[in-house]
């Protein structure tokens, strides 16, 4: 079966996003862009909620006219050409080899298709869905050096416990490092 891989960056106090929705703090170093490339090698759809989408569907169409930075000019391409799912209830279609579903239970029912795993990139709020229904699989968060002091928190106050273990832990670009969990029931 397939799985639902969540990446996503953090600051140290564990926010996605700055007080001023600011997503300008993570660095990614040649070490970091190789580890996402493995994530997006075992992946054959990119998962999106509707505000991570509209941030991603903003930039990456047209990356090479705003960036130099040798993990954007690679990232690009492969993300017009990978096939992305936004889950979302008020977007009705979307653009760029992307479909857009409306609930979890969709969700839930592409996961048990055959194919690689579905790549959840950022995000807190279809994170904690996800989380909340059992459906990721592993958690692969990337804490970078910086206080943002308040913003977007990872993950939303409120949520029911959910244990997880370690797998992995690495420093990246001898400045970030990656977490990687997976479910304690699976």
């Amino acid at each position: 079966m397939r799985k639902i891989l969540h990446f996503v960056h953090t600051s140290l106090d564990g926010f996605i996003e700055g007080p001023n929705a600011e997503f300008d703090w993570p660095v990614m170093g040649p070490e970091l862009s190789a580890y996402g490339k493995e994530l997006n090698e075992r992946s054959d759809v990119f998962l999106y909620g509707r505000v991570v989408w509209d941030m991603m569907s903003f930039f990456w169409p047209q990356a090479e006219s705003m960036s130099d930075h040798p993990h954007d000019l690679e990232f690009a391409p492969l993300w017009r050409k990978m096939p992305k799912v936004v889950v979302s209830r008020t977007l009705k279609s979307a653009e760029w080899n992307t479909t857009v579903i409306g609930s979890i239970d969709e969700l839930a029912a592409l996961k048990q298709q055959e194919g690689r795993d579905l790549l959840l990139m950022g995000g807190s709020e279809l994170a904690a869905s996800l989380t909340a229904a059992g459906l990721i699989d592993e958690y692969h968060v990337v804490v970078h050096p910086v206080l943002l002091g308040g913003g977007k928190r990872l993950f939303p106050e409120g949520q029911d416990r959910h244990p997880l273990q370690l797998q992995e832990s690495r420093v990246l670009d001898s400045r970030a490092v990656v977490l990687r969990h997976v479910r304690a029931d699976s």
